[in-house]
């Protein structure tokens, strides 16, 4: 009897952190396939969301519900209170998108942070810093 259970594997994304300044906290991580929910997964019930220590973010694997178009953004929560902080308009914390967009004003569109998943993917993410 054939095994079935590689062809039914749900789709993985290796994820790679580049960039982290420090080893402090956690690595909050929103993988959506949902434009209007991106950068801030908590508006996409099928988002998946994770925090990953930041010890260990140089490597990791997210498993995506299904096939698709996906986009990640990542926040390097130093002080692990389960959100970005911002001092005025600017973030105190690092964070990144898949695909590395041009940051100007503003995340970028979900479209510059798009690819595609099926089967096993890589992303390598390369955290930014304002202040």
């Amino acid at each position: 009897m054939p095994l079935l259970a590689a062809a039914s594997a749900p789709p993985t994304v290796e994820v790679s952190i580049t960039g982290l300044r420090n080893a402090k906290g956690q690595v909050l991580v929103c993988l959506t396939t949902n434009p209007k929910a991106f950068p801030d997964c908590s508006k996409d019930k099928a988002s998946v969301r994770m925090a990953v220590k930041a010890v260990d973010a140089g490597d990791f694997i997210v498993h995506a519900p299904a096939d698709g178009t996906y986009a990640i953004a990542v926040v390097h929560d130093e002080n692990g209170n389960n959100r970005m902080d911002m001092a005025l308009f600017l973030p105190k914390e690092g964070f990144g998108f898949s695909r590395n967009p041009a940051i100007r004003m503003g995340p970028p569109k979900f479209k510059a942070a798009s690819f595609a998943v099926a089967g096993e993917v890589r992303q390598t993410i390369r955290m930014k810093y304002m202040l």
